[in-house]
């Protein structure tokens, strides 16, 4: 790290963790680092790890060995101040169902030791800039999902100070594409106003609209990091998806592709997009001219970039 840049909110170094003597690691020296008013996202399959990171980061279990500070606090040594510092919300939302939404805010910002009055007027400022307003005296339990999980996060600022940091583990599962624009919209607000927010998520688009940055897990390690755009660009920079014209030529091909669709015959082939490229693409797939029936040519995704990268077994760390 250059010797001006600004501390790491959040910052991780060498994380193990395993559940049983004979099991394999489910962190495996893990490294994480983002800054300040940033959203970095961690991409992985089941199993990768990711929750488990943020239960690290959250205080709530702790790494076999490694170190990690938020906010400059060691997560282990000062785990009082680390817990002051952040706002967890998982997959699902954690409110009191038999309270008003109005209710539920007021009851967290009283437990966080502000007054009476301010608690109002804290609780009031947070239904309208969450669109809860209209809603804030019906019980939780006639919310939507979406609305839960918007007053969940609600909860998470309502205290004084407000948290620097904010855990989204899979914040949006289960939530209508409305909902989960809605959700998007506060975690962009959220970064825009300073915070840092760390995102798991299995939504590539997700990750692909909110993150500065993405962490990509596969058993336990971090296989690639970058940006949206580099790491798109490292896998290839478009995609040439061919139609096989049979089932034969599209099991010889399918160990270079990086999207499949079996049911379709469909491979997806990384290229640079140069029209030299694809030709010489296509003659080397095809050289008699009979095994692919045809072909587009599409800029590459995040899914290829996660099919590419947690396909592979034992690939090097890299950074874009």
């Amino acid at each position: 790290m250059p010797p001006h840049a600004p501390p790491a909110m959040i910052e991780a170094h060498g994380l193990t963790k395993s559940y049983g003597r004979s099991g394999p690691p489910v962190l495996d020296g893990l490294d994480l680092r983002a800054d300040g008013a940033t959203v970095l996202a961690l991409l992985g399959p089941n199993g990768a790890g990711k929750t488990t990171v943020v239960r690290i980061l959250a205080t709530l279990t702790t790494a076999d060995s490694g170190t990690a500070r938020i906010a400059g606090h060691d997560v282990v040594a000062d785990r009082s101040r680390v817990r002051r510092a952040i706002s967890l919300t998982g997959p699902h939302a954690a409110v009191d169902e038999a309270q008003t939404g109005e209710e539920n805010l007021r009851m967290m910002a009283r437990l966080t030791g502000r007054s009476r009055a301010d608690a109002h007027r804290r609780t009031a400022e947070l239904l309208e800039r969450f669109g809860l307003a209209d809603a804030a005296r019906r019980p939780a339990r006639t919310y939507s999902g979406g609305m839960r999980r918007r007053l969940d996060l609600a909860a998470g600022l309502v205290g004084s100070p407000q948290p620097e940091v904010f855990f989204l583990d899979e914040p949006t599962t289960g939530l209508d594409p409305r909902s989960r624009q809605e959700l998007w919209q506060v975690v962009r607000e959220l970064a825009a106003d300073g915070a840092t927010v760390l995102l798991t998520t299995q939504y590539l688009e997700e990750a692909d609209r909110l993150a500065d940055r993405i962490a990509v897990l596969d058993h336990g390690r971090k296989v690639a990091e970058g940006t949206p755009e580099a790491l798109k660009s490292r896998v290839a920079g478009h995609r040439l998806d061919v139609v096989l014209a049979d089932r034969a030529s599209y099991l010889r091909l399918t160990h270079r592709a990086v999207h499949h669709a079996p049911a379709a015959l469909t491979l997806g082939l990384p290229t640079d997009g140069s029209a030299a490229h694809v030709r010489a693409l296509l003659d080397e797939i095809d050289p008699a001219g009979t095994a692919v029936e045809r072909f587009t040519l599409r800029g590459a995704t995040l899914d290829d970039v996660f099919m590419a990268l947690t396909a592979a077994k034992g690939v090097r760390t890299a950074h874009v």
